[in-house]
């Protein structure tokens, strides 16, 4: 499969990509299917990430990282989900937990949870969603209310990454009354009195992934675990979801790319009619215009993230990553299951898990129809 040359990354980068993909596919792939069974990633795997680097690569050589730039991350992404390893809560720990600490968090905070992080002995996890609020962080009804020296934290939150195997959960709070000025990020660690973990629910895709809900019922937790500025949290998650949203690209191209070149591999060998599927016109331009979104896709991904790197990547152009390229991984995956026939259509193909997995990419970190929105509102910046 020929693709479009790639230059955002450096040769010292391959030496990375070897390191995740040899973890990836021997310690990954290996047991994915077993783990999908029971929901949850164990423990030894983040251990075995830890012992390897491959978590909280961005963060300060002080707090347990490599100090590398965000491409590190880029590559781990790539390699996790080349394989359709969906399952491991790796990039939110590292590339969005960790970061509201390191920009935000006390330096008590910085030293006492991403060190451990960084060896994967401790998994962190970030409680945004609530029953019935969805993208609508202003409607958020967990409170965290000043008592004290304490914040007494009440409320509920569902479809949380990591969820079951936290040991620690950034809470999106109110703090202050209505609206989004009120909004806090609280630390609650997972062996405070009152916290208590729901149901690990049962997903369409990504059924390694540990998604749960959580309960907190009037948790006591000292005021020092304030993550950033109190009634400030909505700044702060806006400032970390621009990188949120790249992700999201990043593992929509990713998946698109192993799937397409799956693809190519099943049709050139099953035969119909005497002849392999790929010796049908239909197949060959399915799979033409396929390549072409992807090649197209993985330029402007690459270049979102070269801007990332520099801190230029805003807002607006996050999102319109994050929705064309999850549009176009849904997309495509769907005609190259199609090409697969029946065979599609069972699990043990690594297509359905893609196609699965896909689904939830137009979902969360903002729904799609929220990109848009964004994306509608610059429409007449600039003008008269």
């Amino acid at each position: 499969m020929k693709t479009f040359p790639r230059k955002l990354f450096d040769p010292e980068h391959e030496l990375i990509r070897a390191t995740a993909r040899q973890f990836c596919e021997r310690e990954i792939a290996a047991h994915h299917a077993e783990w999908e069974k029971a929901g949850v990633v164990p423990r030894s795997a983040w251990r075995q990430a830890g012992d390897l680097g491959l978590l909280c690569m961005t963060m300060p050589p002080e707090y347990g990282g490599a100090g590398l730039d965000f491409r590190a991350c880029a590559i781990l992404i790539e390699e996790l989900w080349r394989i359709g390893a969906s399952g491991p809560g790796f990039v939110l720990h590292s590339d969005i937990v960790a970061n509201y600490l390191l920009h935000h968090g006390s330096e008590a905070l910085k030293r006492s949870w991403l060190p451990r992080m960084a060896r994967g002995e401790v998994i962190g996890a970030i409680a945004m969603t609530e029953p019935g609020t969805g993208s609508d962080l202003r409607s958020v009804a967990t409170r965290a209310v000043r008592d004290g020296d304490d914040y007494i934290v009440s409320g509920a939150k569902t479809f949380i990454t990591n969820g079951q195997s936290a040991d620690f959960v950034i809470v999106v709070a109110k703090t202050n009354g209505p609206g989004e000025a009120g909004l806090s990020l609280v630390l609650v660690e997972a062996d405070r009195p009152g916290f208590r973990r729901g149901r690990k629910l049962e997903k369409i895709g990504m059924k390694a992934q540990d998604t749960s809900e959580l309960f907190f019922d009037e948790v006591r937790v000292p005021r020092e675990n304030l993550v950033g500025q109190e009634h400030r949290g909505l700044h702060h998650l806006m400032s970390e979801l621009p990188q949120e949203r790249l992700i999201i690209a990043l593992q929509a191209v990713a998946s698109t790319a192993a799937t397409i070149e799956q693809t190519i591999e099943f049709t050139s060998n099953r035969r119909l009619f005497g002849k392999t599927t790929m010796d049908f016109q239909n197949t060959r331009f399915v799979l033409a215009r396929a390549l072409a979104q992807l090649n197209v896709m993985q330029v402007f991904v690459d270049r979102c993230t070269e801007l990332h790197v520099a801190g230029q990547l805003d807002a607006t152009m996050a999102a319109t990553a994050k929705l064309t390229a999850t549009e176009m991984q849904n997309r495509v995956i769907d005609d190259c299951l199609q090409l697969y026939g029946g065979y599609g259509y069972m699990w043990e193909y690594p297509v359905a898990r893609a196609w699965a997995d896909a689904r939830a990419q137009r979902i969360y970190g903002g729904a799609n129809e929220i990109m848009t929105e964004l994306i509608a509102r610059t429409l007449q910046e600039g003008s008269e």
